[in-house]
């Protein structure tokens, strides 16, 4: 008797990276958005944005009345960011891995793993690289860069995402719109 069943799955092909979609750069998410998509409170957000930790790439606030729209990629950076804190990781060391990150390429992140060891941040994008991180001895955790990448591009699926206003120049939220219009 035999069995024609689909073949078995490994687990590499669990995380194949060709199943990661890319995101247009021109779509941005509200902070309460971005926040419940990387898990982390609004004034997380807010104090990452102020102190250049995160910023947002499609719009920054610009005075009263307008809105951050952070990108997919701003918003996977967030949930790195969380990751890494919620593991101990000081603030310092996580900022120069932002700053690393920022150097990548979207298709770079997708392939990367980031090993800390608590108190430092290593890139790699290898096996045998993760294999000799922890050869050393110490206790490590890795972040595989592509599953966050698929777990942030799930809960945004379900989420509204929005083009900033580009013809007039001006980035108004709904309300300032409406007040915009009532004026002129």
């Amino acid at each position: 008797m035999t069995d024609e069943t689909a073949p078995i799955t490994v687990q590499e092909e669990l995380f194949d990276t060709a199943t990661l979609r890319t995101v247009p750069s021109d779509l941005g998410y509200r902070g309460p958005i971005a926040c419940a998509a990387a898990g982390i409170s609004y004034r997380q957000l807010d104090y990452w944005a102020r102190t250049g930790l995160v910023l947002p790439t499609v719009r920054d606030a610009n005075g009263s009345g307008t809105q951050r729209l952070y990108g997919f990629r701003d918003i996977l950076v967030l949930k790195i960011v969380k990751r890494l804190l919620d593991t101990g990781v000081s603030l310092q060391n996580i900022r120069s891995a932002v700053d690393h990150l920022r150097e990548r390429g979207s298709d770079d992140l997708a392939n990367m793993t980031l090993i800390s060891d608590g108190a430092s941040v290593y890139e790699c994008t290898s096996d045998d690289e993760v294999i000799d991180l922890v050869r050393g001895g110490q206790g490590v955790f890795g972040i595989a860069i592509g599953r966050v990448w698929q777990e942030v591009e799930g809960s945004l699926s379900q989420l509204p995402a929005e083009k900033p206003e580009a013809e007039t120049g001006e980035y108004l939220d709904e309300l300032a719109a409406r007040r915009a219009r009532r004026i002129g």
